[in-house]
């Protein structure tokens, strides 16, 4: 098993529209110590070309972790995450959902769709680094698995 393999940077696509939230994520995950590539996009549809490979984004790095906004322009965040959900090679993939307003409703939804965190905005920073604490020990499990 190489280190190589095992010690690369976590792959995080951040889906959100609003440069505040993105600026205040990305701060926080400087300062986690977490390594980490992170591409950001803010549309709905460039995210689905992202995750799909397709145009411009062919050679895309699959996510080991998706950040995803609720509300986009282009494909909203509910579409993105059941089209994330149908493609056998992303369905695994970790997703913590950041919204301004969820209901119950839409945190069973969530919990149905296999999310693995949820967090509404304005984001509690310690809780995010937390929740991408925790989801990174699932990420370097998992990266063992596939090695051994």
């Amino acid at each position: 098993m190489s280190d190589d393999a095992i010690g690369r940077p976590m792959e995080i696509l951040l889906i959100e529209d609003s440069l505040m939230a993105a600026r205040l994520a990305t701060g926080a995950l400087a300062k986690s110590g977490i390594r980490h590539r992170l591409t950001w996009i803010s549309d709905g549809q460039e995210a689905r070309n992202f995750l799909m490979q397709t145009g411009k984004f062919a050679r895309a790095p699959q996510p080991d972790l998706i950040l995803l906004d609720l509300t986009l322009p282009g494909v909203d965040g509910r579409t993105l995450l059941h089209e994330i959900r149908e493609q056998p090679l992303l369905k695994l993939v970790p997703i913590v959902i950041m919204t301004g307003t969820a209901g119950e409703h839409d945190q069973e939804e969530f919990q149905r769709l296999d999310v693995q965190g949820f967090l509404v905005k304005p984001v509690d920073l310690v809780k995010f680094l937390e929740l991408v604490e925790t989801l990174k020990g699932f990420w370097k499990s998992d990266m063992l698995i596939r090695q051994s």
